[in-house]
């Protein structure tokens, strides 16, 4: 992949994760189940992160570091999931 072409990939990805967030808000809004709320808060903060990752350069030390927000995000769609499990077994 050419070095170009690499910030139109990140915009995309960070647009589709944007437009992800604002269905699963209507979704949310509708509904009121907080796994659409979750879902919203973290497609948004994926979104926010890739502009970030578009616009700012990161030195090669603090790499690592980058994956600590996403960590987070894909942790509370994890907890998501569980929560909407537990909740479905009547407690």
């Amino acid at each position: 992949m050419t070095p170009a072409l690499t910030p139109v990939l990140v915009g995309a990805v960070s647009m589709a994760s944007f437009v992800a967030g604002l269905l699963f808000l209507r979704y949310w809004r509708r509904s009121h189940d907080r796994l659409f709320l979750y879902f919203c808060i973290a497609f948004f903060v994926d979104a926010a992160l890739r502009v970030g990752q578009a616009l700012f350069t990161i030195a090669d030390e603090a790499e690592a570091l980058v994956y600590l927000p996403r960590l987070a995000t894909f942790a509370l769609i994890a907890w998501a999931i569980f929560d909407k499990n537990r909740r479905a077994d009547g407690s």
